[in-house]
């Protein structure tokens, strides 16, 4: 069984590590930083976390085998502020590549469904820790929250290989996003058991 903990600021940097390694070879994160880069993905996946620290839960291992940040109900959309807030940590891992990253990020938010829900923005697992479970303990909880509360939870799968996996949870692809001279993105809703 995979004891699942809430991170805490101090999980930070860790844990942005592990995410880093799990996402190195995801379509769209390689779009996204013009290469594989685990150093920039590291620092991205840091702005990040402590984003989802501020307002969300994030979810992680005792020795970080993976991380979920989960956005509750209204609360998935990013504010300028927010971004403001990042900037240095985006402008350190994006570079020359923040235009292509805001286009992305308003063409993914277009497209994301009004109706209250549980947004997992982000779920990955260390590479060598994938396999074991990790991914499902760290979604379990905010599923079975979504089950008690009645409450549907949305995703974007960025690789095309994890959709019959989230698809063993109850999610089903509701609609592709392509990104402009980028990747596609499944969008993937989950209504509650």
């Amino acid at each position: 069984m995979i004891e699942v903990r809430r991170a805490t600021r101090d999980d930070v940097e860790p844990l942005s590590a592990a995410l880093a390694r799990a996402f190195l070879d995801d379509p769209a994160m390689t779009w996204l930083m013009g290469g594989e880069h685990v150093e920039r993905l590291g620092r991205f996946f840091a702005a990040d976390v402590r984003h989802y620290l501020r307002r969300c839960e994030v979810l992680t291992g005792p020795n970080h085998e993976g991380g979920a940040l989960w956005a509750q109900p209204g609360q998935w959309r990013m504010h300028w502020t927010d971004l403001l807030r990042s900037a240095p940590a985006l402008i350190g891992s994006l570079g020359r590549r923040i235009p292509a990253a805001l286009r992305a990020l308003a063409t993914i938010e277009r497209a994301h469904p009004r109706e209250p829900h549980w947004y997992l923005a982000v779920l990955g697992t260390d590479p060598p820790s994938q396999g074991k479970g990790v991914g499902a303990a760290l979604m379990r909880p905010i599923l079975d929250r979504c089950d008690r509360m009645g409450t549907g939870s949305y995703l974007e799968s960025s690789k095309e290989q994890n959709i019959p996996y989230y698809q063993r949870f109850g999610f089903r692809v509701t609609g592709e996003i392509a990104l402009l001279d980028g990747p596609t993105v499944w969008s993937m809703w989950r209504d509650p058991a």
